[in-house]
C-alpha cells in the first residue's frame, strides 16, 4: 500500500465536537498521522502512531509556525498491520482525548489554544474508509 494522504480544510470542529476515522493500517506500515490544528505549519494536534522495530510508539505534539513542540510519547501502540482501526478524537476545549482501538485514551493538551479546528490532515500507511465530524 502506499502512502495516503486525505486533507480537509475550512471546517468547523470546537470544543464538544468529535471526530470518527475508520480505515485500515497497510500490511508493513512504518508510520502514520492524524493531524488537526488551523493549517499545516500551525498543528494544535499530531498524533503519529510509529511501527519499526525501535520504535514502537504512539508520538503526540504541537507545531506552532512551523517549529514542533516536545513530544509526548506513548510506548503501547495498539495498532496492528493490515487491519482496521477506528480513532475518535473528542475536543475537550483545553485537551484533546483520543481514543484508540483498544478501548484506552490518549489525552494531550491544547498547546496552541485554538478554539476552533479548521484543518485536518490523515497521512501514511493508514487508508481512510470513513470520516465522520459530530
Amino acid at each position: 500500500m502506499s502512502v495516503q494522504e486525505c486533507e480537509f480544510r475550512n471546517i468547523d470542529l470546537k470544543a464538544g465536537d468529535q471526530l470518527k476515522i475508520q480505515g485500515k493500517v497497510a500490511n508493513d506500515p512504518e508510520r502514520f498521522q492524524i493531524d488537526l490544528g488551523a493549517d499545516n505549519d500551525n498543528l494544535a494536534l499530531h498524533f503519529n502512531p510509529r511501527f519499526q522495530e525501535d520504535d514502537s510508539a504512539i508520538v503526540c505534539n504541537s507545531k506552532h509556525e512551523s517549529v514542533w513542540g516536545e513530544e509526548e510519547r506513548h510506548e503501547k501502540n495498539p495498532f496492528e498491520p493490515d487491519t482496521a482501526a477506528k480513532i475518535i478524537v473528542k475536543l475537550a476545549g483545553d485537551y484533546f482525548e483520543v481514543e484508540l482501538p483498544d478501548g484506552k485514551e490518549i489525552q494531550f493538551p491544547n498547546r496552541e489554544g485554538l478554539d476552533i479546528i479548521n484543518y485536518v490532515r490523515v497521512k501514511g500507511d493508514f487508508k481512510v474508509t470513513s470520516f465522520k465530524m459530530y
